[in-house]
């Protein structure tokens, strides 16, 4: 008799198990079909971008070759172009030759404009921070120290690529602010960097010394802009390109 009960026990609990297979199977297959609609859009997704950096690629270049051979001027629509593709780090490095297009030509609000979007635009800090660094270094002459220390600061941080960039900034804007001492302190400290690659903040940093202790710290907007001068963004690295059989 235990052995005809055992059986029946058997028998239902396999019933059971197949009855909850069966309810479950209708989303197990759901999941899968998730997981197979997932891995084909990221793949999708990636290809995509992919195309989209080669194209973006092609066309910034050739606006760089415009600029070289027609002039800054009638490159600007071909920047402009490549301002409004899909690829954000290309679009961020033409909205910053945008803006120093339209700041060698008086245009600062302009030049402003175009170095904040190209910030918001890119995640990577070496061509974000130098946006910022370039819309900052752009205001010098007309915004209020207050204005320039808020755009500054956060580039002055030890993560910031352009650290020392923005404290030489920094200083020079406390100089032309009045501030000879926090100015002075500044430049003391830029003064005895310790990196080779900062010779030239060093010899920078001491002939403002020599210039605040002389007495002779005039005509402040010249020494600033010749200072604290930055490359074109074209000498910026950038991503690299993609290979030839992933663009096609």
């Amino acid at each position: 008799m235990v052995d005809v009960f055992d059986e029946v026990e058997e028998q239902l609990r396999s019933d059971r198990y197949r009855t909850l297979a069966l309810k479950a199977l209708p989303w197990i297959g759901a999941a899968t079909v998730a997981v197979v609609i997932g891995v084909g859009g990221y793949w999708g997704w990636t290809t995509y971008q992919t195309k989209e950096a080669a194209k973006a690629s092609e066309t910034y270049q050739a606006a760089l070759e415009t600029m070289g051979r027609e002039g800054p001027a009638k490159g600007f629509p071909a920047m402009e172009a490549v301002s409004k593709g899909g690829a954000s780090g290309y679009r961020a490095l033409a909205l910053m030759h945008m803006g120093g297009i339209r700041l060698e030509e008086g245009k600062t609000a302009d030049a402003v404009r175009y170095f904040d979007e190209a910030a918001k635009l890119s995640s990577d800090p070496v061509i974000g921070d130098l946006a910022r660094l370039k819309s900052a270094l752009a205001l010098m002459d007309t915004a209020s120290f207050k204005d320039i220390e808020a755009r500054l600061t956060p580039l002055a941080g030890e993560k910031s690529p352009y650290r020392v960039n923005a404290k030489e900034a920094l200083a020079f804007a406390k100089l032309q602010g009045g501030d000879l001492k926090g100015a002075r302190e500044d430049f003391s400290v830029l003064a005895n960097l310790l990196d080779n690659n900062s010779e030239g903040v060093r010899q920078r940093s001491q002939a403002a010394m020599q210039m605040i202790d002389s007495g002779s710290a005039k005509d402040l907007a010249a020494v600033v802009k010749a200072s604290i001068a930055l490359p074109p963004p074209a000498t910026m690295p950038i991503a690299p390109q993609p290979a030839p059989n992933s663009a096609q």
